[in-house]
């Protein structure tokens, strides 16, 4: 018997992150040792508290059966922390749903918003994910890139007057990934007057909402009639290291919102109790565990970004989420460059053009390691054969 997947599996080949993988595999096979800045998640563990809360929780037998969806105390939590965090009023019986990770949400979402065919607005270049969902829906990508002449903001003034007709979806990520950027209340103004005349959904990931380290990030349902035509996720991986649990949440426009509930009543059983009751213990007590959280991110920013202007990459300080948005040499694509500094320095990055075409020309760089790791990272960049050929290149 022949065994012939669905068309829709074109989709999703091998990626650039499982080729980086091997090779990083391959070079410690041959005893080198390799700094992997590639990662997108957390190193760091969680508070304290919320250990020991899960700890607790697990050990109630009662706890073990099915959630279905979020519990009525942690819609109320996410409604009361969105509240006193962002000045956002959230309604937690119609306004919020929990998800199994932010992830899961912004896959499924546009199922429920869009036909196949119809048209999806997405930054370029982007998280991943929203790649997945749009080929899940049979939608049509339209990439907006993200230029640094535009602050790494879409310029919606540039999307054709007959691509935003047809379009049903756009999506957003501020502070985003891989492109550390942070809107502005205007631009957010903007992107509700073109919602509204174009009768598009807007998504808004903001998973990275904590992770600044000058101004805090803008919600984008802060913004006035955004809960008219939007939602926003979040998620407890980044905000509060529980990447493992997969748990997070969506808020805002309600009919939006109970469409993704109805989907989601149909795919999964809900979310391990516990994980629900520890989740509520973080955001009930987020403000210290997060401004540490901040200052661990912020030396390690500072460290790095140092590091590199010093051998003579200049790179721009984020100013907020995990990464470092940094080009590449213009003798390098991104590709290329990634490649030779696992060859030359040990040092594991993302190219730029795995997240979007207009990310080429830049890697991604994870402040994903310790400061003693990211030490031994700036002196390999300084003493490498690589570092000697990039100071005859040219670094904007």
């Amino acid at each position: 018997m022949n065994i012939n997947l669905a068309d829709k599996m074109k989709h999703f080949q091998t990626s650039i992150f499982n080729e980086l993988s091997s090779y990083k595999r391959e070079k410690m096979s041959e005893g080198v040792d390799m700094i992997d800045l590639s990662v997108g998640s957390p190193d760091l563990p969680p508070a304290q508290f919320v250990i020991d809360e899960l700890t607790k929780q697990v050990q109630d037998p009662k706890q073990y059966g099915y959630t279905l969806t979020g519990t009525d105390e942690l819609h109320q939590a996410i409604a009361t922390f969105y509240g006193s965090q962002y000045n956002v009023p959230v309604e937690a019986k119609q306004e919020a749903l929990m998800v199994m990770g932010s992830q899961d949400g912004l896959v499924h979402l546009p199922m429920v918003l869009t036909n196949p065919g119809d048209t999806i607005l997405l930054p370029d270049p982007g998280y991943t994910a929203y790649h997945t969902g749009i080929a899940l829906a049979e939608a049509e990508p339209y990439f907006m890139p993200l230029k640094e002449e535009n602050h790494f903001l879409p310029d919606l003034d540039a999307i054709p007057r007959e691509i935003l007709q047809k379009s049903k979806m756009m999506i957003l990520n501020f502070p985003g990934n891989p492109v550390p950027a942070v809107a502005t209340k205007e631009f957010f103004e903007k992107v509700v007057t073109v919602a509204k005349k174009y009768n598009i959904a807007v998504l808004h990931d903001f998973a990275y909402s904590e992770l600044y380290y000058d101004e805090k990030p803008i919600s984008f349902l802060s913004i006035e009639g955004a809960k008219e035509v939007g939602v926003e996720f979040n998620s407890f991986s980044k905000s509060f290291n529980l990447a493992g649990c997969r748990i997070g949440y969506i808020v805002g426009n309600e009919a939006i919102v109970d469409g993704l509930k109805q989907l989601k009543s149909n795919l999964d059983f809900g979310v391990f109790l516990p994980i629900q009751k520890t989740a509520i213990r973080a955001l009930e007590n987020a403000t210290e565990f997060t401004q540490t959280l901040r200052s661990i991110y912020k030396a390690r920013r500072d460290l790095l970004v140092s590091g590199l202007h010093k051998a003579g990459w200049e790179v721009a300080p984020p100013k907020a989420s995990m990464f470092i948005w940094a080009k590449v040499p213009e003798s390098y694509t991104s590709t290329e460059f990634t490649y030779q500094l696992m060859d030359e320095a040990g040092i594991v990055v993302v190219p730029g053009n795995a997240f979007g075409p207009a990310g080429e020309g830049y890697v991604r760089i994870g402040l994903v390691q310790p400061e003693e790791v990211l030490e031994k990272a700036v002196q390999r960049l300084q003493n490498s054969n690589l570092f000697a050929v990039k100071t005859n290149s040219s670094f904007v």
